[in-house]
């Protein structure tokens, strides 16, 4: 497993460590998590990236900024008071694209809902100092969404695109 690791991501370094840390903690980490990892890190680094929907024919796109992982999915965070989160119940194939070091990520995948009080509370857990004061987990609307499928890709000027399934 950890060979194809390498195949898909290119960078022994990272595996190395996850390798070590698994050893050591008898963790057992499968392919999904270690990519999940990975597209939260870069995410996180971007500090901001842009989430694009439709409404109608007309593309919309929005700086977000919260992100966390949960039960090996993806999920992003916003107000059932919001037009993004009409436009995302109205189709929820979505696009998110950050850049961080000279390198890019785009993500397209499709997003469902998690009405979920633990889904929401990992979320309020993540980015507690941006979230703390405008959502708490039961206040009827936060809502959070996670990537039910997709693709993350992973551009720079000087190599290859790197592209993971989420």
């Amino acid at each position: 497993m950890y060979v194809h690791f390498i195949m898909i991501l290119g960078s022994t370094s990272n595996i190395n460590i996850l390798f070590y840390e698994a050893c050591s903690r008898k963790l057992y980490l499968t392919e999904g998590d270690y990519i999940m990892k990975e597209v939260l890190k870069y995410l996180n680094e971007c500090g901001v990236f842009y989430l694009a929907t439709v409404e109608a024919d007309q593309p919309r796109v929005r700086p977000f900024g919260a992100v966390c992982a949960f039960e090996e999915k993806l999920y992003i965070v916003t107000s059932n008071e919001k037009k993004v989160y009409e436009q995302i119940e109205s189709n929820p194939k979505v696009e998110i694209s950050g850049m961080s070091a000279g390198t890019w990520i785009r993500l397209e995948g499709i997003l469902r809902r998690d009405d979920r009080t633990a889904a929401r509370q990992a979320m309020l857990d993540a980015n507690e100092k941006t979230l703390s004061r405008l959502y708490s987990a039961d206040d009827n609307k936060m809502e959070v969404l996670y990537f039910e499928e997709g693709t993350a890709t992973v551009y720079s000027m000087s190599e290859p695109p790197k592209v993971l399934a989420l």
